[in-house]
């Protein structure tokens, strides 16, 4: 297919590290598009991607890309997911109800960053952070995805080695238990009452950068993604995410974390990179997620 200037593509590393591209055709959504009280939005009409292909001599071939970065080489990614509820009391994790922004990017910065974990993963590199005082660590599923051996870089340079505890593919959700002295723990907000415009901050490893923040707005809220990973309702933010981002947190000004970065979109062509468009699990559906698997431990 012929791209235009308007073709979009995400992209995933493969194996041989060296990613194909497809160009879906994208129509633009429309300008009177609803936006009742509960949002509603429409979406560019992406045709059916093609099959999702597991590996096959060592090559994979996928349509959409996970924002883990290959340490050999330094191809990235990014991907997928979903939401709904909260943690129940047998886990012991607690969300709570988001205030508009009533500190600043640094407070919120200097909250959410002792928690924000790098997974290390065989050749690749993701993001992770801290939900519960047990050393649970929350992080996408293709982040670990194939791999025995993981570790976790901890805030203090520290490196730790870590378990999976249980992986959610659908959802593109894992859960990791570290070896040793728990990190701080996050605070887990609700993606409930989120807002367009509201400013948030992506907190990661992007390019094996880690403790890396940028900052952003809430572009779209139940945005639908087509994938291999479901394809629930995202945040779409503008917010910086960058290969190596993948299982970070995006975070409130409370400090309070409202969602998963997973996906990014690029332009068609080799590169691949932030181009103001990401989006995000919403923490809801995260902590259900991560909450069936902590109790089938």
């Amino acid at each position: 297919m012929r791209r235009t200037d308007r073709d979009i593509v995400i992209d995933r590393p493969v194996h041989r590290f060296r990613p194909e591209f497809i160009a879906p055709d994208v129509r633009p959504t429309p300008a009177t598009a609803p936006h009742p009280s509960v949002p509603q939005f429409t979406e560019p009409d992406f045709p059916p991607p093609r099959a999702f292909e597991r590996p096959r001599n060592g090559t994979w071939r996928l349509v959409v890309g996970c924002l883990l970065i290959s340490a050999a080489t330094g191809v990235a990614t990014a991907y997928t997911i979903d939401t709904t509820t909260v943690f129940q009391a047998r886990t012991g994790l607690t969300q709570s109800a988001a205030t508009p922004g009533t500190t600043t990017a640094e407070t919120a910065a200097a909250q959410v960053l002792p928690s924000v974990v790098q997974v290390v993963a065989g050749r690749s590199t993701g993001s992770g952070f801290a939900i519960d005082g047990a050393g649970h660590i929350v992080t996408n599923h293709h982040v670990i995805d194939g791999q025995s051996a993981i570790s976790i870089r901890l805030a203090s340079g520290d490196r730790v080695r870590a378990t999976v505890v249980g992986s959610d593919p659908a959802n593109d959700i894992a859960v990791l238990r570290v070896d040793g002295p728990p990190p701080p723990i996050v605070q887990l907000g609700t993606s409930a009452p989120l807002q367009i415009g509201q400013p948030v901050l992506a907190v990661g490893s992007p390019l094996g950068l880690s403790g890396t923040v940028t900052a952003g707005i809430i572009s779209a809220l139940d945005r639908q993604s087509r994938g291999s990973a479901g394809g629930g309702p995202m945040i779409q933010t503008d917010a910086s995410i960058n290969p190596g981002n993948s299982g970070g947190p995006l975070v409130n000004l409370d400090g309070q974390v409202i969602g998963v970065n997973t996906l990014i979109a690029t332009l068609g062509g080799e590169g691949s990179g932030n181009i103001g468009i990401g989006f995000s699990v919403p923490i809801d559906r995260v902590v259900q997620v991560a909450e069936r698997l902590i109790a089938s431990e």
